[in-house]
C-alpha cells in the first residue's frame, strides 16, 4: 500500500511542524429536547494540534470524542444544539466562520473519517462519483483525470481492481471496503488536519495495520496534523504523541503516549489499560474490568464524574468539581484531573 498523497517539501502557509494548527478552547456541547433536561455532552475541552503531530482521544463510548470532532467541524447542526467556546483552525474561529466559508474549509484543508461508513456514503451515487465530486470541487480535477486520481485513492487504500470498484454502489461494497472509501475521501484533497473517528473499524487485521501505516506516512511526509478518536489503546501506543482520555465530557488525564502508558495518573485510564488484554500477563489470568457502566456518573458540577465507579473515591470526590493540574508524574504535559490519583512510584517506574 503507498501513501496517495505527493510529498511536500515544506508544511502548508506559515506553519511549521510543531506549530499549533488547531486550538480548542473551553469547548461546550448541549443538547436540548422538549420536555427533557439538557444533556452537555462535552464539557470544556481545551486542546491543542501541531502541525505533523498525532493526537488522540480515547474513552468509552459516550464520553463525547465524535461530538468533540463534529462540533470543532460544524457538523452538528443548529436545531436543539449549543456549541460555545472557540475553535481556531491557523487562527480563524471554525465556530464563527461563514457557512460558505466553512465549507470550503472543510474537504480542502479539515478531513474528517466518518465512524460508521454504512451511513457516511450516499447510497444513490456510486463511489467514484462521491470521490471525483470533491476533486473537482476543492482540486479542480475534471473528467479523466478525476477519475484516474479515484482509482489511484481507491488502490491507495488497499481496494483492488479499483477502476472497476469506481462504478459500484456503497451496498455493493463490504463494510471493510466502504470504510476504506471513507478514508480515500477524506485524504483526497491532501488535508493540512485529519480527523479520523475509529478509521480501522470493520478492517481485518492486515488491512488495519496498513492504514494506519498510510496515516504514519502522510503524518511524516507531509506535516499533516492527526487527531485519532479510537478506542484501540493499542493503536494509540503505536501511532500517536499526545493523548487525551475523555470521560463524561470532560479530559480526565492528558499526557505523553510514553508517561500515559507507563504511569497512568486517573483511575479511570488505568481501569482502561487493565481491561485490556496483555502478552506479558500469565495465561488464563482474569482481566480487571471497570465496574458499573458509563451510564453510572456523577454531574460535574457535583463532584468528579467518576466517582460512583471509581475504587480510589475518598469523600473529597464528591461536593467540588476536581480541576486539572500537573499529575504527581512531574512529566511536562503530563494533566489529571483527580484529587486522589493513582501513586507514582518515583523509584521504579512502570517500563
Amino acid at each position: 500500500m503507498t501513501a496517495p498523497v505527493a510529498h511536500r517539501e515544506s508544511v502548508p502557509g506559515h506553519l511549521l511542524v510543531g506549530t499549533p494548527l488547531l486550538k480548542v478552547r473551553d469547548l461546550t456541547v448541549t443538547f436540548a429536547s422538549r420536555g427533557r433536561r439538557p444533556v452537555r455532552a462535552v464539557d470544556g475541552i481545551d486542546l491543542d494540534v501541531a502541525a505533523g503531530s498525532t493526537v488522540g482521544i480515547v474513552g468509552e463510548s459516550g464520553s463525547g470524542k465524535s461530538v468533540t470532532s463534529l462540533a470543532a467541524m460544524g457538523l452538528l447542526g443548529k436545531r436543539g444544539v449549543t456549541v460555545t467556546g472557540s475553535v481556531e483552525f491557523d487562527g480563524e474561529d471554525l465556530l464563527n466562520m461563514p457557512e460558505d466559508e466553512l465549507r470550503s474549509v472543510r474537504g480542502r484543508e479539515i478531513a474528517m473519517i466518518f465512524q460508521d461508513p454504512m451511513s457516511s456514503l450516499n447510497p444513490v451515487l456510486t463511489v467514484g462519483r462521491q470521490i471525483t465530486e470533491i476533486l473537482e470541487r476543492h482540486k479542480g480535477l475534471k473528467g479523466q483525470a478525476a477519475k484516474d486520481r479515484a482509482a489511484e485513492l481507491l488502490a491507495s487504500v488497499g481496494i483492488g481492481d479499483s477502476v472497476r470498484r469506481l462504478r459500484s454502489f456503497p451496498h455493493q461494497l463490504s463494510g471493510g471496503m466502504r470504510q476504506r472509501v471513507m478514508i480515500a475521501m477524506a485524504l483526497a484533497c491532501e488535508p493540512r488536519l485529519l480527523i479520523a473517528d475509529e478509521p480501522t473499524t470493520a478492517l481485518d487485521v492486515t488491512i488495519s495495520a496498513q492504514i494506519l501505516e498510510l496515516l504514519r506516512v502522510l503524518v511524516k511526509d507531509t506535516g499533516t496534523a492527526l487527531i485519532l478518536i479510537t478506542h484501540d489503546l493499542g493503536v494509540v501506543a503505536g501511532l500517536c504523541d499526545q493523548v487525551h482520555v475523555m470521560y463524561s465530557g470532560r479530559i480526565v488525564e492528558s499526557a505523553p503516549r510514553r508517561p500515559l502508558f507507563a504511569e497512568p495518573q486517573h483511575p479511570y485510564t488505568t481501569g482502561l489499560l487493565a481491561s485490556v488484554p496483555r502478552l506479558d500477563q500469565p495465561r488464563g489470568l482474569p482481566l480487571l474490568p471497570i465496574p458499573g457502566s458509563p451510564s453510572d456518573t456523577l454531574p460535574w458540577a457535583q463532584g468528579c464524574a467518576f466517582s460512583p465507579r471509581c475504587t480510589r473515591r475518598v469523600d473529597a470526590c464528591v461536593g467540588h468539581p476536581p480541576v486539572i493540574g500537573p499529575a504527581p508524574s512531574r512529566v511536562p504535559g503530563h494533566l489529571v484531573r483527580c484529587v486522589n490519583p493513582v501513586p507514582y512510584d518515583v523509584e521504579e517506574p512502570t517500563p
